[in-house]
């Protein structure tokens, strides 16, 4: 793959300026305003690009009070502790028709727009309604195989953040992009513990080098952690890319308050990047960050990321109820987060198969509930 990509007029990767990306996520609040203020904040900061996320509640998941759609884990953030995902997503969603409007906004201020889809419709609508220069895959939809290949198709530039991921879902996820048409690749260590004081051994920014060595790739670190320190240590380190949550102030809670960062805290950390690469520094010899280097990691590095790899990676569940006999069809059986039921890569196979039994709606498919071809 290439050791240089091209976003929009950016070119990305060694002997370019870090790409330095705000995550908008959920900060907004729901309010329109607010979206604007914290783009122009951030414009103001000087970052490189802005990213959104395109879902809704009944694209991401569905409206369930099964166990496996209720968010139980004390290693979450205290804001999605105890709540269904689908109330969570109805809070954080950021509504479809202001992106548009966003993306304009945006480049009349000199910044580079794109997405998160997290379905196939949310690929349609930002093709048709705002044509981004490239698209994002989080770390949880990194295995939803069918969501990776409509994406590639486009033939667009991808960054795909890998988190828990193992080398062999990196692998499938790579494979699949570039037999589908996409030559444009960027990989993002992530870590997605979500916390506002991480465990600094959990961060093993040592495997960004590793990735670009082994899948010869352009690398960069998203970081879902409170602070500025780790991602300058990131782009220190070689990261092409640095992506971070913003807010206009973490006070305003929200879903995802407690690791963002404030407009000062962005316009620190983008002088620091910056002043690193024309001065040079010597950064990555101090404690801080030999410990944030730490080792080559692929995989969960913490019970956090095994509990929020299985709660909102995607997977096949019923959506309506089935009854035994019933054939599979995309109006009964969806890929949806949580991740408890069969694989998304398993979705072609699994459509088109009977039920051996009733399936009540909101249940993981599993091989057991159907019956071979």
């Amino acid at each position: 793959m290439a050791k240089v990509i091209k976003i929009g007029h950016r070119k990305i990767g060694q002997g370019h300026p870090c790409f330095i990306v705000a995550e908008i996520s959920g900060n907004h609040h729901q309010n329109y305003d607010e979206a604007v203020r914290l783009i122009k904040a951030v414009a103001a900061a000087g970052v490189d690009a802005v990213k959104l996320q395109t879902y809704t509640p009944d694209t991401l998941t569905i409206d369930c009070d099964k166990k496996w759609f209720i968010v139980e884990s004390e290693d979450t953030p205290n804001a999605w502790r105890g709540h269904k995902l689908y109330d969570l997503y109805k809070t954080a969603y950021t509504p479809w028709d202001w992106q548009p409007k966003l993306s304009k906004l945006a480049k009349s201020l000199g910044l580079i727009l794109f997405s998160t889809p997290f379905d196939e419709t949310a690929v349609d609508y930002l093709e048709k309604e705002i044509n981004p220069p490239a698209y994002k895959i989080s770390s949880y939809e990194a295995s939803h195989i069918p969501l990776l290949r409509k994406v590639a198709k486009i033939g667009k530039p991808v960054i795909l953040s890998v988190g828990f991921a193992s080398i062999s879902d990196i692998k499938l996820a790579l494979k699949t992009l570039k037999e589908n048409g996409v030559d444009q690749i960027a990989i993002l260590h992530c870590v997605t513990s979500y916390a506002s004081k991480p465990a600094l051994a959990d961060i093993n920014l040592k495997t960004i080098p590793d990735i670009s060595k082994r899948f010869k790739a352009v690398t960069g670190f998203s970081d879902n952690n409170g602070g500025i320190k780790i991602p300058i240590v990131a782009a220190a380190l070689g990261a092409a890319i640095v992506e971070k949550h913003v807010i206009l102030k973490r006070s305003m809670g929200g879903p995802d308050a407690s690791f963002s960062i404030e407009p000062d805290e962005v316009a620190q950390m983008v002088r620091q990047i910056r002043k690193n690469e024309k001065m040079g520094t010597d950064i990555l010899n101090t404690p801080f960050a030999k410990e944030v280097i730490g080792r080559v990691k692929y995989g969960p590095v913490n019970p956090a990321e095994i509990y929020n790899g299985r709660r909102f990676s995607q997977s096949i569940f019923a959506i309506n109820d089935i009854k035994k006999g019933d054939t599979l069809t995309p109006d009964n059986v969806r890929c949806i987060r949580p991740g408890d039921g069969l694989a998304p890569k398993y979705y072609e196979d699994v459509i088109g198969r009977t039920a051996k039994g009733d399936i009540e709606r909101g249940t993981p498919l599993s091989w057991k509930m159907v019956k071979t071809n």
